[in-house]
Formats: C-alpha cells, structure tokens, sequence
C-alpha cells in the first residue's frame, strides 16, 4: 500500500519537460520542479530565454517551434512529468479571426499537448509513474468574446486532460489541469497601459475594472501560486488526484 508522509515535495531522480519554460507561469513551474529535485528541461520558442532558465535551474534547454506539429509527430519522450504551459492569445470576432491564426492557436496549445503527452506515455505507464499536468485557463471553462480561438483550444486541451486521465490511470499515471484566471505575469502586467488607454480609465482602475473584474478576492494570483499547486500535484498525496481541473481564479468559476 503506498503511504504518504506530510512535508515538503521530493522530486529527487524524477526528470520533467516544460512547456513555455522561458517566462511567466512556465518559468516558475521550472524552477519550483528543479527546487524539489527534479532535473527539468525548459522548452521554448526564444532560445534565449529557455538557455537562461536552463542555466538557472541546472537543466536543460530544448528550443522548439511547437507549431511545427509534423516535427513532434515522431517524437519519443523520456520525462517522468510533463508540463503543457506554452500558448498565445489573439484577439478578433470571430467573422474576423484570420483562419491562419485560429490554426495557429490549435496547434499550438492543442495539438501540440497531445503529440507530447503521446510522446511520454509510453515511457511513464512503461514505469508505472508519471505526471501530466496541462495549463489551461479559466477560458477552458467559461467563454469571452474575440477569443474563439483560445476558448476552443482551452476547451479541447481540458477534454484531452480527463481522457487521458482515463487511459493512463491503470498505470499510475495521472493527467490534471491548472485553469488559472488573469496572473500576475510580464504579459498582464504589459497590457495594463494598452487596456487604460483603450477603456480611457487610469492603469490603476483596469486591475479592478478588467483584471478582478471577475474575482471574489482583490488580488490576482502569482506565478509562483500557480506552479506551487503543479508541484502538488507531482506528489505522492496527488496520487489518486486524476482528471481534475483546479481553478486559480479568485472565484470566476463560482459564478
């Protein structure tokens, strides 16, 4: 029978891959998994950055274009925790969203997922271990407007979440997702003069006006929030934790 002791995480010989590791919540899901142990390979688009989390953490860096899905559709992945965080957002009604980025946005943080998840589950149900954990949003559950794309894309990536669940849970592998609402990252922080001067209201008014609009608590949560939860999740006492979606929102999903 497996038993849990209470304290701190230990990742200690685990190997992990995360996605969208060169800023924001996928930069702190690297560093919290590598502070628990765990030997992490940063991906990212910007080579940049993913060789200087690689650096940071004491990891590894792969610099890759998940877009190009045909490039993954080989792939085979030796990671004991997958972390899916890489994505976009873009902005258009729906009788205006260009078809190129509608495609672009699913293969992106759709397609994408599921080639890497198919890519290490042979490798995790194989040990009888593994963590997959998706990032999706609170917009994998609720819609907005002239974010069609990105509604979808979160939609499908918590049904590819539940089925995968589903499939590996026989093995001891688990599949959740984090469905966080607006976080207080360098690409919210960088809307906040666009979205002032846009509304014609003061950059203090768009967090109450627009960021908490749709929150119960006044303060939005930071990445660190968030990657503290996926660190749970890779734990032993998230064993028999699988097709769960957990909200980081402030309240947007009590509504």
């Amino acid at each position: 029978m497996r038993t849990s002791t209470p304290g701190a995480v230990d990742l200690s010989g685990r190997t992990a891959l995360v996605t969208g590791a060169g800023s924001g919540m996928g930069h702190a899901i690297a560093r919290t998994l590598a502070a628990a142990g765990a030997k992490v390979t940063a991906a990212d688009l910007d080579e940049e950055a993913a060789h200087k989390v690689a650096e940071e953490i004491g990891g590894e860096a792969w610099v890759v274009d998940l877009s190009d899905v045909e490039s993954l559709e080989e792939l085979s992945l030796d990671c004991d925790i997958l972390v899916n965080c890489a994505g976009i957002q873009r902005v258009h009604a729906i009788e205006e969203f260009p078809a190129a980025q509608w495609r672009f946005i699913h293969r992106l943080m759709l397609e994408a997922p599921f080639l890497l998840t198919r890519a290490a589950l042979p490798h995790m149900t194989g040990q009888d271990w593994g963590r997959i954990i998706n990032i999706t949003s609170a917009h994998g559950h609720r819609a907005s407007r002239y974010k069609s794309a990105y509604v979808a894309a979160k939609h499908g990536l918590e049904g590819l979440t539940k089925a995968t669940a589903l499939e590996a849970g026989g093995h001891r592998v688990t599949a959740n997702s984090i469905a966080p609402g607006y976080v207080l990252t360098p690409l919210v922080q960088g809307q906040v003069a666009d979205q002032a001067k846009e509304r014609g209201i003061s950059e203090d008014e768009v967090y109450d006006q627009v960021f908490l609009a749709k929150s119960a608590v006044p303060e939005l949560p930071t990445p660190e929030d968030v990657a503290q939860l996926a660190l749970f999740l890779c734990s032993d006492a998230a064993a028999a934790i699988t097709g769960s979606s957990y909200s980081i929102d402030g309240g947007w999903l009590a509504e």
